[in-house]
C-alpha cells in the first residue's frame, strides 16, 4: 500500500476517538501528539507539522458541533479536512485538449524519469490519445535504447538518435512527424544536481518546444529535500506539476508530497509500483481516504473502467438485473479484476475493507486462487461453464487432472461461483443507470471474495 505505515499510525490514531466513551480536551491533545508522531516518522518538516496540528487542535476544541454529527464524527472529519488541504487540496489534472498536447519531463538521475514517460505514454494511450515519445537525454549512455525498449512494450512509437547529439538538434529533425499526434512526451537528459549546464539546456530546449506542461521527476525518497528541488526547478524552467514515484517504497514519501504542496508546484501524478500500469492521477480527497482507510471510489472506478468496456459492462448489468450468471461471466469478471491490478491494491481502495484487517498474505494468497480458477475454468467444456450445476464428481475429477489443479480447488471454484450467483440474485429487477454503479456491484462482490 502507498504510505502504509504512514496509514496505519493514523488509522490507530482515529480509531482511539472511535473506540472512546467520550471526547474531552485530553483525549484531542493525545491525537495530536499521534498525529505529529505518524507525520514526521513519514519524513514530513517539522514546521509544517506543528502547523497543520495546530489547526486540527483549535477546529477540535473551538468549532460549533454541526447538527448532523457527533464529535467523534466532527473530529474525524476535521482531521480529513485538514489533511487533504495539508497535501494539496484538490486533483490537478494534466489538460491533453491541444493537438498535439506536449508533456517535458525534467528531474535529476536515479528518480524514474525514463520509466515515468512510458507509464504516461501507457496511461494515455489507453485513454484513446495517440501517443509518441521522444528521448533528448544525449548524456546517458544507452538513453535512447531504454525507452526504445519501453515503447515496444506499449505499442507507442519513439523518435531520437541512438548515438546522442545536440538535444535542440533532434526535436527539430523530428518535429513534423511529431506534430502528427495527439500527445508528445518528451525525454529531457537529468545531472546529479541542479547545475548551470543542466539548467541551459533545458531553458533552450524549453524555449524553443513551449510545452504544455513541464512535470518534475521526484522520487518519494526524497522526503523533505522535494521543496529544495521543486522551487529550484520551478525557478529555472518554471514546472507546471510534479510527478512523484516510489511512493509505495519508502516512508519518506509525506515529506515529498507535502513539500510540494507548499511551492505551489502541484503533484499532478503519483507512481504507486514498478509496473507500467502502475500510474495513478493524484487526488488528495481520494489519497487521504485511502491512508485513513476510507478507501478512493474514483480511483477505483477509473481503474474498473480501463479493465472493462462500457459495452461489456452494460451487459453485466443486464444479465445481473435478469439474475442470469454463470462460469463464463465470472471468468470475464475476475478478468477485469486482473486487469485492474493486484488486490491488495483494489481492496485498499474499497470504502471500509482496511477496517476488515485482513493480512496482506491472505489477499495476494486469494490472488494466486483466482489464477488457479482461471486454469479450472480453461479445462471446463462450453456445457459446464455455460451450466455449473451439471459438474459432479467424475466432471470434477476430469476438470482437474485438465487443469492440474486438486478436486478441493475445483470444488472451491464452484463455491465461489454459488455464492457469486446469489449476490446475483440479489440484483434481479433493480435499476443500474451507469457503468459506475456496475462496477460498484463489483466492488461488493470483491469484498465478498475469502480464502477457506
Amino acid at each position: 500500500m502507498v504510505l502504509d505505515k504512514l496509514g496505519d499510525s493514523l488509522k490507530r490514531t482515529l480509531s482511539k476517538i472511535t473506540n472512546s466513551l467520550f471526547v474531552d480536551e485530553k483525549l484531542i491533545n493525545e491525537l495530536i501528539k499521534d498525529i505529529q508522531r505518524a507525520l514526521l516518522h513519514a519524513d514530513v518538516n517539522v514546521k509544517l507539522v506543528f502547523e497543520l496540528t495546530k489547526k486540527i487542535k483549535e477546529r477540535a476544541l473551538n468549532e460549533k458541533l454541526p447538527a448532523a454529527l457527533s464529535k467523534k464524527e466532527q473530529i474525524i472529519n476535521i482531521v480529513y479536512g485538514e489533511l487533504v488541504n495539508f497535501l494539496g487540496e484538490e486533483e490537478r489534472p494534466i489538460k491533453t485538449d491541444h493537438k498535439p498536447t506536449i508533456l517535458m519531463l525534467v528531474g535529476l538521475f536515479g528518480n524514474g524519469k525514463t520509466t515515468t514517460c512510458g507509464k504516461l505514454a501507457k496511461y494515455y494511450t489507453k485513454r484513446g490519445s495517440k501517443t509518441a515519445l521522444i528521448q533528448l537525454d544525449v548524456h546517458r549512455p544507452a538513453a535512447y535504447e531504454q525507452l526504445s525498449q519501453i515503447g515496444k512494450q506499449i505499442n507507442v512509437d519513439v523518435f531520437g538518435e541512438p548515438g546522442g547529439g545536440d538535444a535542440l538538434e533532434i526535436y527539430k529533425k523530428y518535429q513534423e512527424k511529431l506534430n502528427k499526434y495527439d500527445l508528445i512526451i518528451v525525454d529531457t537528459a537529468g545531472r546529479d544536481a541542479l547545475s548551470d549546464d543542466l539548467i541551459t539546456e533545458l531553458e533552450s530546449l524549453n524555449d524553443y518546444i513551449t510545452p504544455h506542461e513541464v512535470l518534475l521527476i521526484m522520487g518519494a525518497d526524497v522526503g523533505q529535500t522535494a521543496m529544495k528541488q521543486a522551487l529550484g526547478f520551478k525557478e529555472a524552467v518554471n514546472i507546471t506539476g510534479v510527478i512523484i514515484t516510489k511512493l509505495d517504497g519508502t516512508a519518506k514519501g509525506g515529506g515529498a508530497l507535502a513539500a510540494c504542496s507548499v511551492t505551489g508546484a502541484p503533484v499532478r501524478l503519483i507512481g504507486v509500483g514498478e509496473k507500467l500500469d502502475d500510474l495513478e492521477p493524484y487526488d488528495p480527497h481520494g489519497f487521504v481516504g485511502r491512508i485513513l482507510g476510507m478507501g478512493d471510489i474514483k480511483a477505483l472506478l477509473d481503474k474498473a473502467k480501463n479493465a472493462i468496456s462500457e459495452e461489456d459492462a452494460q451487459d453485466l448489468g443486464q444479465k445481473f438485473l435478469k439474475g442470469e450468471f454463470n462460469l463464463i461471466d465470472l471468468y470475464e469478471q475476475m478478468q477485469a479484476i486482473k486487469k485492474m491490478g493486484p488486490l491488495t491494491k483494489v481492496m485498499e481502495m474499497i470504502p471500509g475493507m482496511s477496517q476488515a484487517n485482513i493480512p496482506k498474505e491472505i489477499i495476494e494468497g486469494q490472488q494466486g486462487k483466482i489464477e488457479s480458477w482461471r486454469y479450472i475454468m480453461d479445462s471446463c467444456t462450453k456445457e459446464e461453464l455455460e451450466d455449473p450445476s451439471i459438474i459432479h464428481r467424475d466432471r470434477a475429477e476430469r476438470i482437474a487432472k485438465g487443469s492440474g489443479c486438486s478436486i478441493s480447488e475445483v470444488r472451491d471454484l464452484l463455491k465461489h461461483y454459488k455464492q457469486s450467483r446469489k449476490l446475483m440474485k440479489a440484483f434481479k429487477g433493480k435499476k443500474m443507470d451507469n457503468m459506475g454503479n456496475v462496477m460498484k456491484q463489483m466492488g461488493g462482490l470483491m469484498g465478498k471474495v475469502r480464502p477457506r
